[in-house]
């Protein structure tokens, strides 16, 4: 049966493989892509997942997943776009059925000004507007509707999800050390509801996100704060009810916009896509110099030796596959400098901590400056603290220095499911990490000893490379999680700022002048669909892919990292 199903897939994914190079060779030989025509209008659609950098896995992600936007695509395409003498302006066509988090946002706000900047226009239109998408929105030069669209205009919230009931009834039993208090991911299966550090953090952090979108939407839209909470307590807008308190500037359907921005004499209104716009060389544009930046994107969990997609965890950032980058990038002799681009929760701290080590023996011979996203905290701030600079969005969640670690006792679940289990050992302590007994109390202490020394280890090299004390840095610690104005405050990171200003930081750091231009390329390469599939073996090597790596070697990655000890922390607000 095993042998039956292994040939299946396998024929089954060569024939699709070959179905996929037939037509993608035809299309490179056969088609030519269209000329950019003058007056021509670069539309970005914002919908769906956003992920910071192409994700891992090429093809076959593409193939099981689809093809996402991503942030870099978004805000390269713009800067161009700003100096680009065919591109008349720019069009947000945006949902709030969007992954972007706020860092990610507030990204392309700071792109979106540098647009307008540049004397074009920049026009937001939503069918489905939220207060987390309004905040990009409000950014844009005017912003429009359909009379039929979405529009919902409230507070905040942060909240967290626990299934210790679940594991109760289940009859597992964790057994989970957490450092400390405000490590509240590990609240999940350890309580049933938040704890008062928890909530104190949240608050905290809520506070700082109110602040800042309150102080925003005021310089963008004119609204007091009194205004902003009025609004909200109304909720729900018609379109027309949103004109009227000034949310938003006209009602439009998108034909309406298309007729609006059509030249003068032209039939049809110049569309320009953010696939098509992406072809083009950015070095004709004037972003092309002598030296490099390499710009080395790490994402998602931290775990295992490769980047890839896990059946568990989803995006995996594999510590080989970002030291394979930088030392690609330390070992080219036009690259002046790094920066290195950290959209992470964190993860397994051992991974994190190899990754951390690349930056540190690079950054010896070369500047690398960390640029965080969405969230870099736990092992995502692991992996950045060694940098030569950090700067973080105002609104990426960082910090959360801490640790949880431990195991669970499966046994009651074992018990319901009428599995017995039996052992014969032999040395001291065999069962320490058994799945079916607890840690009795002498192993209780050895472990969390074992777990304390760890942490206070790194703690203590944070506390050295950010010119702290031991008791400074272990103050913002335990856990805690800052945005990264706040992170800038307490010196966790250096400046704030996005992509472009990190960049800026990479050629001061490498002593670039001023008036010299920069080639700017991101890592990893983005593989062509061919050299995707023909690597490694060809079309057994997606069969292998499928069979092998996905169902064996993914999932027994999973399982490992889930009995890791884990640098992790929980979102403290999704949007």
């Amino acid at each position: 049966m095993k042998s039956f199903l292994r040939s299946f897939f396998a024929a089954l994914a060569a024939i699709v493989a070959a179905v996929l190079i037939l037509f993608g060779t035809i299309a490179s030989r056969t088609g030519q892509q269209p000329k950019i025509e003058k007056n021509s209008w670069l539309v970005i659609d914002l919908y769906g997942e956003i992920h910071e950098y192409d994700l891992p896995g090429g093809v076959m992600s593409e193939l099981v997943g689809g093809k996402t936007e991503t942030l870099t695509r978004i805000l390269s395409n713009m800067e161009m776009a700003a100096v680009d003498d065919r591109i008349e302006g720019v069009v947000f066509k945006m949902s709030s059925a969007n992954g972007a988090g706020r860092a990610m946002m507030e990204e392309m706000r700071g792109a979106i000004g540098k647009v307008r900047e540049s004397g074009k226009k920049v026009y937001g239109f939503s069918d489905s507007m939220d207060r987390h998408t309004y905040y990009l929105a409000s950014a844009c030069d005017k912003i429009f509707m359909p009379r039929t669209g979405y529009f919902i205009f409230n507070g905040m919230a942060a909240g967290s999800e626990h299934i210790l009931g679940t594991l109760e009834k289940l009859g597992i039993k964790p057994q989970i050390h957490a450092i400390k208090d405000y490590k509240s991911a590990a609240e999940m299966i350890t309580r049933k509801d938040m704890s008062p550090a928890s909530r104190e953090n949240k608050d905290w952090m809520l506070a700082e996100y109110w602040e800042m979108f309150c102080s925003t939407i005021g310089a963008d839209r004119g609204f007091t704060e009194e205004q902003i909470v009025a609004m909200m307590e109304k909720v729900l807008f018609t379109p027309a009810e949103a004109v009227e308190a000034g949310l938003i500037d006209s009602l439009m359907y998108w034909d309406e916009i298309e007729e609006m921005l059509k030249p003068e004499g032209d039939e049809k209104f110049a569309a320009l896509s953010q696939s098509r716009y992406a072809e083009e060389d950015a070095g004709k544009l004037g972003f092309k110099g002598k030296k490099k930046i390499a710009v080395i994107h790490a994402q998602g969990t931290i775990g295992g030796r490769s980047n890839r997609i896990d059946p568990m965890f989803g995006v995996m950032m594999g510590h080989e596959s970002i030291v394979a980058e930088f030392k690609r990038a330390r070992e080219d002799e036009d690259v002046a400098a790094i920066v290195f681009r950290v959209d992470s929760p964190g993860g397994e701290s051992l991974a994190s901590d190899l990754i951390g080590h690349q930056v540190e023996v690079t950054a010896k011979d070369k500047p690398v400056v960390v640029s965080m996203v969405d969230v870099a905290a736990s092992g995502g701030y692991h992996i950045s603290y060694r940098a030569s600079k950090i700067v973080a969005d105002p609104m990426t969640l960082t910090g959360s220095i801490g640790s949880i670690s431990g195991k669970a006792n499966v046994k009651g679940l074992f018990d319901k499911l009428g599995v017995t289990h039996d052992f014969t050992t032999k040395g001291p302590q065999a069962l320490f990490y058994s799945e079916y007994t607890d840690f009795d109390e002498k192993q209780w202490k050895i472990f969390t000893d074992n777990h304390w020394a760890d942490f206070n280890a790194w703690l203590r090299d944070v506390s050295e490379h950010r010119g702290m004390s031991f008791e400074e840095a272990e103050k913002l610690a335990h856990g805690r999680v800052w945005t990264g104005r706040q992170g800038k405050e307490n010196g966790l990171v250096d400046e704030t700022g996005g992509l472009d200003r990190a960049i800026a930081v990479a050629r001061e750091l490498a002593a670039i002048p001023e008036k010299d231009k920069v080639t700017v390329e991101h890592f990893p390469v983005k593989k062509s669909f061919v050299e995707e599939l023909m690597s490694g073996g060809g079309f057994s090597a997606v069969a292998e892919y499928v069979v092998y790596r996905f169902i064996r070697a993914d999932l027994a990655e999973t399982w490992n990292m889930a009995q890791s000890r884990l640098y992790m922390m929980e979102p403290v607000d999704a949007r």
